[in-house]
């Protein structure tokens, strides 16, 4: 119901946009990403912070501006995000999680032809695959759990929210854009009651592409 409800979002602010005097760019995102875990294995434990995982992540990005510095921005993003633990005797235990992510970001942009940007809003999206890399150690109620096997089944639903900033230039209609952006997850992928709470950060440096394929009313 979540996803349906945030589709139908979607298609509706699309819409409006399409049929207002709108300038509207599609590009793709590419670049790497760092995730960091923090949880809680039972209510009223202190926190407990296990390592991360980077990689790369790519999207492709709708831009839309109703006014010459300010817009919205839509990206269909693939983004892995996991965790690496180690024991006291140095066995390491990592698991991986593949999300399909929607930012819906505002953006704000200063200055002309080279501009300093401030893009924030929340993401939504849904776990494609769960994998075990590493299972080096079999860990107690203190430790996280497996999420990638045949008996796992972790939830699939994720949101949180983005905040980033940036440096882009503009060349006639294309845009390149430097990022760097900071995700909070308040999504948790456990759904068997083995730890009461899961929550995760991602920090992303990416370069963006955008070709602009309808002018705003401003540009006329």
């Amino acid at each position: 119901m979540q996803i349906k409800a945030f589709l139908l979002f979607v298609l509706t602010f699309a819409a409006i946009q399409l049929q207002a005097n709108a300038q509207l760019s599609v590009g793709f995102r590419g670049g790497i990403s760092s995730s960091n875990v923090s949880y809680r294995y039972q209510l009223g434990r202190p926190v407990v912070n296990a390592g991360g995982i980077s990689g790369t992540t790519y999207a492709f990005v709708v831009e839309y501006f109703g006014q010459k510095n300010a817009g919205l921005q839509l990206e269909f993003q693939h983004l892995t995000l996991g965790y690496t633990q180690e024991n006291d005797a140095l066995a390491v235990n990592q698991t991986e999680w593949q999300y399909f992510k929607m930012p819906v970001l505002s953006n704000f942009y200063f200055g002309n032809k080279g501009r300093f940007h401030i893009k924030l809003g929340p993401h939504f999206g849904y776990l494609l695959q769960a994998r075990d890399l590493r299972r080096e150690f079999e860990g107690d109620e203190t430790f996280l759990p497996t999420y990638g096997q045949a008996g796992d089944d972790p939830r699939r639903f994720m949101y949180g929210l983005n905040v980033g900033a940036g440096l882009s230039k503009l060349f006639g209609k294309s845009t390149l854009a430097g990022d760097v952006r900071l995700a909070y997850e308040f999504g948790n992928p456990e759904s068997q009651n083995r730890i009461f709470d899961i929550n995760s950060t991602t920090l992303e440096f990416s370069l963006t592409y955008l070709f602009q394929i309808k002018k705003g009313k401003w540009q006329k």
